[in-house]
């Protein structure tokens, strides 16, 4: 079952809901026969049990009760956060057992239980709130896998808290809600708690199709400490058709031959431009080597010269 994009439920039907912490992570499926075996599966169907041998003493955690679970597996950063980077040196390596337990050493996951689908009976048309009661009996807390609280009500409190300490975002889940398997539902609505920053303009790519004469996506960077422009990612939505010819304009008139970031980013097909134009752009998160994940564009900002933006690099990143 998988969640819709949306908002926060209406105020008025705030104590219908559930709030749990979005994670950024590997979405699985655990099955506990009650043999003392178990078996993941992740969304594709695909069997990755071997890519996580640190989870196998889970096989053992209910004894002799066959259940099915549905969690998600995260690597966590030296800040306690998730941080999918990281992740994906562990997924893909279910062929290859022996280099899964050496990355299971220096990048040990966490799975974290978020529902049960069946505990020795069926739970599918079972209610959210019982399946929540059901799973948080079993007490499941281990050295690698954990059962986070889910708050009722509060809505907007946990949305806040989310943002302050800068988590994904939210998944608001209806109390009332069955679970439907492989659907992507009303019941569950998942908000991604998105950021916006100033940016430098310092190259662009050419569109495809009807776009060739357009720019694709704009090359944008931010300063870091010692001044030097620093390319921190591509962005290829955003715009209108208007907004997408108007910039086209200007990057035409700022054309240059040379590179403005340093160091110059790996970007076949690169068109270079003056770093003179400054954007706001949104973003979810940024990579453990500073890039934006998932930029919008969100305007050009004509009033800002670039010297004068808040077009900074993050401390910790510069």
């Amino acid at each position: 079952m998988l969640a819709t994009p949306g908002r926060l439920p209406p105020a008025a039907q705030d104590a219908r809901w559930a709030y749990e912490t979005k994670q950024d992570g590997q979405r699985v499926v655990v099955y506990l026969p009650g043999d003392a075996g178990m078996l993941l599966r992740a969304r594709s169907g695909e069997e990755i049990t071997a890519a996580y041998p640190e989870l196998r003493p889970l096989a053992r955690a209910l004894g002799r009760t066959p259940a099915i679970l549905d969690g998600e597996v995260l690597a966590v950063d030296e800040h306690g956060r998730a941080d999918f980077q990281l992740l994906q040196s562990r997924m893909g390596l279910a062929h290859a057992p022996a280099r899964a337990a050496r990355m299971a050493a220096r990048v040990p996951v966490h799975l974290v239980l978020f529902d049960v689908l069946l505990l020795t009976d069926p739970l599918l048309t079972t209610a959210y709130a019982e399946r929540r009661r059901r799973l948080e009996s079993l007490s499941l807390q281990g050295p690698y896998w954990s059962t986070p609280r889910a708050v009722v009500g509060h809505g907007a409190e946990a949305l806040r808290a989310t943002r302050e300490h800068g988590l994904e975002g939210l998944v608001c889940k209806r109390l009332d809600s069955v679970y439907e398997p492989g659907v992507r539902s009303r019941a569950w609505i998942k908000i991604r708690n998105m950021r916006a920053e100033d940016v430098i303009v310092g190259g662009w790519l050419p569109g495809k199709g009807r776009l060739t004469e357009l720019p694709g996506a704009v090359l944008v960077g931010q300063r870091s400490a010692d001044g030097r422009l620093r390319y921190v990612g591509g962005v290829g939505t955003g715009w209108s058709t208007a907004e997408r010819t108007e910039l086209a304009a200007l990057l035409r008139a700022a054309a240059t031959g040379s590179c403005p970031f340093d160091p110059v980013p790996p970007v076949p097909g690169a068109h270079w431009v003056l770093p003179r134009l400054v954007g706001e752009v949104s973003y979810s998160t940024r990579t453990r080597a500073g890039l934006l994940r998932q930029p919008s564009w969100l305007r050009l900002r004509p009033d800002l010269a670039p010297e004068a933006s808040a077009a900074d690099l993050p401390r910790d990143l510069g």
